[in-house]
Order: structure tokens, then sequence, then C-alpha cells
């Protein structure tokens, strides 16, 4: 078996890492992810093993999550019994995944790995962002905003069906009562796909607004707190085999707690469809950054012809620039929104003023 290598860490490396982690966590605080899917490519950029990158961000990401979920229940966006449920049924699917990911490890070694964390990004980038971006763009459209929460039709199925013994009320689904044989396959899914590429918002965001019925702003809130349940556990199953680089988490996790609560305070002054959309946009972009680096893994494990040293290089420089555009987009789609927001905010309150010396 390959022996675990963590990198060298210099100046240079250690400030990437904590911007890194600073815009990862404005994108956890603004859409509930995790961030993850930006801070696991963007250290596997940095020559990190795939299975490193995932566990070192499952360590950072639970007391990140911590914080981000605590700062929205302020607002009210947390269902807490919701996201402590879904996280125990998580920890389940986390423990599945990392066997999946050490036994390719086994076989294959760091490379196989990198292959198998990209290979799942790709397809549930491309997947998740399409659907969510389409949604995005129809609630722009048809100005969805502006109503009442609407509750998807398989969700308003789901929750039509009584199984006794079973049903469990939530607050972010009007109080209606959920059946726990649909939320644990939810929880399990999300903490299998956590442990592969150390985000399950991926699955689990999408499930709360469409299976549950959950506001997008509530899933976003709720995730955070399921990331905290199965990312302390995942983090517990990775380090007793030694996969965690602490000094990795604990940099990307600095950087973090900074701009977690940034983010978490932009969802305050956006609309549904804003967070949809830099969600949507992230994802889609991150997913070309693994796409280029696809060719280098095969060739790598000589599941193709190799590829030249040149071409090589050329697919590596451009699944760092994708990378790089998406975590920069990110950031100043956040960033405007929550200008934007707080502009808007202001002049509401100053046109209420107005009114109110003019009574």
């Amino acid at each position: 078996m390959e022996s675990i290598q963590f990198i060298d860490l210099n100046l240079t490396t250690v400030v990437i890492l904590f911007v890194v982690g600073f815009i990862g966590g404005m994108v956890s605080g603004f859409i509930g992810s995790g961030g993850a899917f930006v801070l696991t490519p963007a250290m596997m950029a940095l020559g990190v093993p795939g299975i490193v990158a995932v566990a070192s961000n499952m360590a950072h990401k639970f007391p990140k999550a911590l914080v981000g979920s605590i700062k929205r229940a302020k607002y009210g966006q947390v269902d807490v019994k919701l996201g402590v449920i879904m996280g125990v049924f998580a920890e389940a699917g986390v423990f599945a995944g990392k066997n999946v990911m050490t036994s390719i490890r086994d076989s294959y070694g760091n490379i196989g790995t990198d292959l198998y964390v990209s290979a799942v990004f790709i397809v549930v980038l491309a997947i998740i962002g399409t659907v969510v971006l389409r949604d995005a763009m129809r609630m722009k459209k048809n100005g969805d905003e502006h109503a009442e929460h609407k509750t998807p039709a398989l969700a308003k199925w789901l929750q039509s069906i009584n199984i006794p013994g079973t049903m469990v009320r939530f607050r972010s689904t009007g109080n209606k009562p959920v059946s726990l044989l649909f939320v644990a396959p939810m929880g399990f899914a999300t903490g299998m796909l956590a442990a592969s590429i150390a985000v399950g918002g991926f699955i689990g965001v999408p499930a709360m607004i469409y299976l549950l019925g959950v506001p997008a702003i509530m899933a976003t809130a709720t995730e955070l707190v399921v990331a905290f349940v199965m990312g302390l556990g995942g983090s517990l199953f990775y380090a007793w085999e030694g996969f965690v680089d602490i000094r990795l988490a604990m940099i990307i996790l600095a950087g973090s707690l900074f701009g977690v609560q940034l983010g978490a305070i932009g969802t305050t002054y956006v609309k549904e469809h804003t967070v949809k959309f830099v969600m949507a946009t992230i994802m889609l972009v991150v997913l070309f950054s693994r796409l280029f680096k696809l060719p280098v893994y095969l060739s790598d494990l000589n599941f193709i012809d190799s590829i030249s040293a040149t071409t090589h290089s050329v697919l590596s420089k451009m699944a760092f620039g994708a990378l790089a555009l998406a975590l920069l987009s990110g950031a100043f789609m956040i960033l405007a929104a929550l200008v934007k927001g707080i502009a808007e905010h202001r002049k509401r309150h100053q046109v209420v003023h107005e009114v109110l010396a003019t009574d």
C-alpha cells in the first residue's frame, strides 16, 4: 500500500490555503453546502492526495458548520430537529463512504483516490448544478421570490404518505408529518457523498428542498447542522487511519471562520433565487476544474495511453485556472449580493421613515 504523503508548507501555500478557506467559508455560510466543493479541488491542485484532501476538509468542516449554524439560527433559519436526525443517518453513510475510499487507495494508491474524487465531483456537479440553475432561472423569470414558498409536488406526495410509527413533524416543513423512512436514505446518501468528496450538501440541500418541501434558505441553514454532526464523526473515522492533515485543516478553518459569518449575513439580504444561482454557478465552474484533470489521472494509472509532459502541464494549468475562476466568481457574487441587499434594505427603511414622518 502506498504510504501517506503530506505536502510541505511554505508561506505562499499557507496564504493560498487561508484565502481559499475564507472564500470557502463565505460559500458555506451563503449556500449551506459546507464549501468543500471548492476546498477539496483547491487542496488537490496544491498537490494534496484526494483522500487526504477529503479527510482534512471533514476535520475543518464541523467547527465551521457549528459557527455557521449558530449564526443562522439567530435569524430563525435553522431546523435543529431535522438537522440532527439527518446527521445521525449521515454518519452511517460517512462510514460506508470511508470504506469505499480506503479500498480504492489500497488497490490503486493516491492517484486512484484522486480519480475517484474527481469522477464523483463531475457527475454530481453536472446533475445538481444543472437542476439548481434551471430552477433559479425559472424563479427569477416568474418572480417566485415575491410569492409565498411553494411546496414541490413530490414533497407534497411524500408528506401525504402516512407510515405508522415513523412520522415526525418538522418546523421547516410547516409542521407537516414526514416519515423517517424517507429522511433516512437522504441522510445516508448525504454522508456517503461527504465521505467521498467532503461535501454532502449537494444531496442534502436539494433533498430537503425538493423532497421534504423545506424553503431554500432554511435548507441551506439546516444543512450546516447536518455537516457538523457528520463532519465530527467523519473526522474521527479518517483520523483513526492517519489520513487527516491537521495543519491543512487548521489553516483552512482559520480563514473559514471569518468567511462563514459574512456569508451567513448575506442570506438575510438576498432573494431565494439568488442563493440558488450562486450555488449552481460555482458548481458548474468547479466541474471543469475536475474535468480537465481526468485525463491526467487516467494516464498516470495507465488506463489510457500516456499523455505528453506538455499536455499534462496544460491540462493541470487549465484545471487550476477554472478553480481560481470558481473561487473569485463565487466571492464576487456573494459580496455583490450582500452589498446590493444592504442598499435595498436601507432604501426600504428610508422610505418607511419618510412615510411615518409625513404622517
